[in-house]
């Protein structure tokens, strides 16, 4: 039985000076350990939905996978929090190597913060959907009106993959990389390519978001917070457009502009 979002937890409010009890709704999180090919790979704590996106975007954001087809069975132990993955041709390479830094500085120098994982499955990227300044105002609001998980607890990140037709998929976590994730692994198990899509976001434009953002393949970021240098250092070599402080009728273009028409 899937877990729920949020759970309800008794607290003491003061407002103006008075004190009174309620019943609040807080955000659900939920340890998933991951066994892959039979050995322990990961815990990750996340919110306990899309946890099938969430592991399958997962490997394939650490490149331990490239399409769906590179897995045998998936089987989740909700319950347990266990997730357990027999790939198709198992991973030679240890997980150490997933977490470890790779120093140097092929193709600009803000590649040398890559981890090695990052390096193999982060592609540069060209093209792309263009979009008027108003349609991501469209996105935006879109985003904070689908959804329901932040409106009821307040804790969790949202993003969404919106294709030109306006249709979208949200996914919500408290981790933010969690809820990219989730949104790859979709991508991963219908084979879709989002190369002609939007990733509409709720959370800060890290250096972590625009690589993941590489990794999915989407050249066009959205979001309604603020961007870090490397962020945008990254997204300059990267080919990514980033859109930040989307807010009302006011948003910032840092890299790439020619995905935004100004009508």
């Amino acid at each position: 039985m899937e877990r729920p979002a949020s759970v309800k937890w008794t607290a003491t409010r003061i407002k103006g000076g008075r004190i009174s009890e309620l019943q609040d709704d807080v955000a659900s999180e939920y340890p998933l350990t991951l066994i892959v090919d039979g050995d322990e790979f990961a815990t990750i704590v996340c919110s306990p939905g899309d946890l099938t996106d969430l592991v399958v975007g997962f490997l394939g954001s650490e490149g331990v996978i490239r399409v769906f087809d590179d897995i045998r069975s998936l089987t989740l132990d909700e319950e347990g929090g266990f997730a357990r993955v027999e790939l198709v041709r198992p991973q030679a390479t240890g997980k150490d190597f997933y977490s470890k830094r790779m120093i140097g500085s092929c193709c600009g120098k803000s590649r040398q913060f890559y981890f090695h994982n990052d390096a193999r499955t982060a592609r540069t990227l060209s093209g792309g959907l263009q979009i008027p300044a108003e349609r991501c105002f469209e996105l935006m609001r879109m985003l904070q009106a689908g959804s329901t998980a932040f409106m009821a607890t307040g804790g969790v990140h949202n993003a969404a993959l919106a294709d030109e037709s306006g249709a979208a998929e949200i996914r919500s976590d408290i981790g933010r990389h969690n809820a990219l994730d989730k949104l790859f692994g979709h991508c991963i198990r219908n084979r879709l390519s989002a190369r002609n899509s939007v990733i509409v976001f709720s959370g800060r434009l890290s250096s972590e978001v625009v690589l993941k953002a590489a990794k999915i393949g989407c050249p066009l970021l959205l979001s309604k917070s603020a961007p870090t240098d490397l962020a945008l250092q990254l997204a300059e070599d990267l080919g990514i457009t980033c859109v930040g402080f989307i807010r009302a009728d006011a948003l910032n273009v840092y890299t790439h502009p020619h995905r935004i028409r100004f009508e």
